[in-house]
């Protein structure tokens, strides 16, 4: 199932400064964003093998995730959380602010075959 964590973030008068180092389940291969959206609902599958990593580094928005068994809404709405996307999580994005960015990183490089679009049955 997904899962958020808390990144380190170091602040003070200058602003803050928030860290993904050594708290991810995979090695990084592939990073992308998502902004701009105008109202569409992004994502809608779930992958082979690759896990992903899902920070708002600006705005909000919510992922809706199912995992087989459970289902949940996740609100992103700072850049100091992370929700951790495996595999089995077949996941969209939706109700992104005006002005959110959505940074997702990537156990693995893009490849077409490793996509799911199917639901999980109800």
């Amino acid at each position: 199932m997904a899962y958020l964590i808390d990144l380190k973030t170091y602040t003070d008068k200058r602003g803050n400064l928030t860290v993904v180092e050594n708290v991810l389940p995979f090695i990084i291969k592939r990073v992308f964003y998502i902004y701009g959206v105008d109202g569409s609902v992004r994502g809608g599958h779930r992958h082979h093998k690759t896990i992903q990593a899902a920070i708002c580094i600006k705005g909000r928005c919510k992922i809706f995730n199912n995992d087989g068994t459970q289902t949940n809404i996740y609100s992103l709405r700072t850049p100091s959380q992370c929700l951790i996307l495996e595999q089995k999580d077949w996941h969209k994005m939706f109700d992104f602010s005006k002005n959110a960015i959505l940074m997702v990183l990537a156990s693995k490089n893009f490849d077409e075959g490793d996509y799911i679009f199917e639901k999980y049955e109800d």
